[in-house]
């Protein structure tokens, strides 16, 4: 987004806004989880989401008026929906069947680590600051990464990792590429990504064997309604109207509610070595937000 002024809004909706992501996006870990333990396998719980969360909202915006995208426009989408519904959220899907959801929640937070390599990749030189977050934020990773729960799965940190990638390389790759309006631009790449994810499932073998538990289907549709429609309008208003590194600095207060939450919920419990190396990555997550803050580019 351009760093140009946003124009003001009321106190109360930018708390209730940011609120929203916060709560909802770091609740939606635990949610995968109730979801695949209930029934659903990782690509097809994906496939099934984003297909009915972007057919809900293409049908609510084509009610409206709403352009339907240009067939440039949807090769655009079908790319972001690979790489970051395909390759980010069906990693963390199944990285969830070997990790846990707060584990998951904080690798993925290491996201705007690899955004800031990529974007300089693209020629946008980093700041002191942004290296110096960079360099703790890795170091956080590595350390996750060495020890302690996920050494235990390794088909849970590959598919972490390739997430968090996939996922900040697709951020930064849709920048300046031809994309029809932010919210028809979701609709269509949910539903570019639900085909793709979907397709992947059933190539795998994935089935349903049998109805998901009542709990599975209830996470399921908190997934839909709540994930996919509630919080990430409520982000896209966040762009609009507030600076971009406070719309994102959910990256680093998602983790903490998804950490919390587990242990509240699922009873999921860390070593010291996850908690130290968490804190790590997040105040990473946090130097490089407070450097992009500061020279007034998107967070």
């Amino acid at each position: 987004m351009p760093s140009s002024p946003v124009p003001a809004a009321p106190a109360a909706r930018v708390a209730l806004a940011l609120g929203a992501v916060y709560l909802i996006w770091g609740s939606t870990y635990l949610a995968i989880r109730f979801a695949l333990e209930g029934g659903f396998p990782p690509f097809l719980l994906g496939g099934t989401r984003f297909l009915v969360a972007g057919g809900l909202m293409f049908a609510v915006l084509r009610w409206r008026g709403v352009p339907v995208p240009t067939r440039a426009q949807w090769a655009n989408a079908a790319v972001m929906g690979g790489l970051m519904l395909l390759l980010g959220n069906g990693m963390v899907n199944l990285a969830e069947t070997k990790v846990s959801s707060g584990l998951a929640a904080v690798t993925v937070a290491s996201a705007p680590l690899w955004m800031a390599v990529f974007a300089a990749m693209r020629g946008h030189r980093p700041t002191r600051l942004e290296m110096v977050g960079l360099g703790i934020g890795f170091v956080g990773v590595v350390w996750l990464s060495t020890g302690g729960s996920l050494t235990g799965a390794p088909l849970g940190l590959v598919a972490l990792l390739v997430a968090s990638v996939s996922w900040s390389f697709g951020s930064i790759w849709s920048r300046g590429r031809d994309l029809p309006s932010p919210f028809m631009s979701s609709a269509a790449q949910m539903l570019c990504g639900g085909v793709l994810m979907a397709v992947v499932g059933l190539g795998l073998g994935e089935r349903l064997h049998g109805v998901p538990t009542a709990h599975a289907i209830g996470a399921f549709w908190y997934l839909v309604v709540m994930g996919s429609l509630v919080g990430f309008s409520a982000y896209i208003w966040l762009l609009h109207h507030v600076r971009p590194a406070l719309a994102g600095s959910y990256a680093y207060v998602n983790p903490a509610i998804a950490v919390a939450l587990g242990a509240w919920l699922a009873h999921e419990r860390f070593g010291m070595r996850e908690l130290v190396a968490m804190g790590v990555i997040l105040a990473g997550v946090v130097a490089i937000t407070l450097a992009k803050a500061a020279k007034g580019k998107p967070a």
